[in-house]
């Protein structure tokens, strides 16, 4: 098994705080993981990605050309990276923020209102946690126990309202994927 995955969005939506977790539980449950992290500079606001990679074997590159997922946070981002992804693959489509559809025919297409559900729940915040349950839940590549385990250690310092409102987040994008 080798997994490539791309996380893209706007700088401040959490995108890198998606590959981070999911890259830290796959660590945890004994995988091989990369995890390349890129933004511009302005940070909040400007553009955001990482490379997420995850086997059971030593990974010989970051670099993941032909991702077999991508989860798009915002438009520029499905712009951008729609066309990389490999045939029979899987995008993610944040669909509070995009509202063009993929051009592609050969790739899955799932699509979730992560902002609005977030914002339901009571932290828009949260969206990128939604979005990351949703993809855990059709990945299949960490389980969801374990992510939240992971989540909940490092937002400790943060505070227990942080920790529980991305759990809630977490479980409730799992379980839109039913």
């Amino acid at each position: 098994m080798l997994i490539k995955t791309v996380f893209a969005g706007f700088g401040g939506q959490g995108v890198l705080s998606m590959g981070l977790n999911l890259t830290q539980t796959a660590m945890r449950e004994g995988k091989h993981v990369t995890y390349l992290p890129a933004y511009g500079a302005e940070m909040r606001g400007g553009t955001a990605n990482c490379t997420v990679v995850i086997s059971d074997e030593e990974i010989a590159s970051p670099v993941a050309s032909s991702p077999e997922f991508l989860v798009a946070m915002n438009q520029p981002s499905l712009v951008k990276f729609q066309n990389q992804i490999d045939a029979g693959g899987v995008v993610f489509l944040n669909t509070s923020l995009i509202d063009i559809e993929v051009t592609r025919g050969d790739v899955e297409v799932i699509r979730v209102a992560a902002n609005q559900i977030a914002e339901e729940l009571g932290s828009v915040r949260s969206a990128n946690m939604v979005m990351l349950g949703a993809f855990v839940r059709k990945s299949n590549l960490v389980a969801i126990d374990a992510l939240v385990e992971m989540v909940r250690s490092l937002l400790e310092s943060k505070g227990t309202k942080i920790f529980a409102a991305n759990k809630k987040a977490l479980l409730a994008g799992y379980e839109l994927l039913k």
